[in-house]
């Protein structure tokens, strides 16, 4: 199928499927597969939904992620800087950099762009926590 009709940031043929299996905790999101990495293009095209106050996992990889937020707004830790970010714009995140995404009082929607050949997360160990917690703002921010 080369259209699939957008309704409130739902795809005709797109199943909405559970963020995680399982890895790290996260609160209220879910996860669309928009486009499946194929031999002329190896990424895959992911929208991510954090429900209001919802947040993703606190994770790294050897990967890189390229974000364009959709719809609402929320905050975004990349490394060890929080960012206010909304509608439109773009969330570079590097390889092996934390990363976690929290949504604000409404739905925080993201295009989430990645390369089909990538790692699996990583989770903090209780010594990256510590580490982070001593950063007065991301320890206000970060979810475990």
């Amino acid at each position: 199928m080369t259209h699939r009709p957008c309704r409130d940031f739902r795809w005709d043929g797109v199943p909405v499927r559970a963020y995680k299996d399982g890895e790290g905790p996260y609160r209220g999101v879910t996860r669309h597969t928009l486009f499946e990495a194929s031999g002329a293009l190896p990424a895959e095209w992911r929208y991510f939904e954090v429900e209001p106050a919802g947040h993703t996992t606190l994770e790294r990889h050897a990967h890189v992620h390229n974000v364009l937020v959709l719809r609402g707004t929320g905050r975004a830790l990349v490394g060890d800087r929080v960012h206010a970010i909304g509608r439109n714009d773009l969330v570079h995140v590097p390889p092996m950099t934390w990363h976690q995404f929290r949504a604000g009082d409404a739905p925080l929607g993201f295009l989430c762009l990645v390369a089909d050949d990538r790692d699996r997360p990583q989770l903090p160990t209780p010594d990256d926590i510590e580490a982070l917690r001593a950063l007065p703002a991301v320890a206000d921010f970060i979810r475990t």
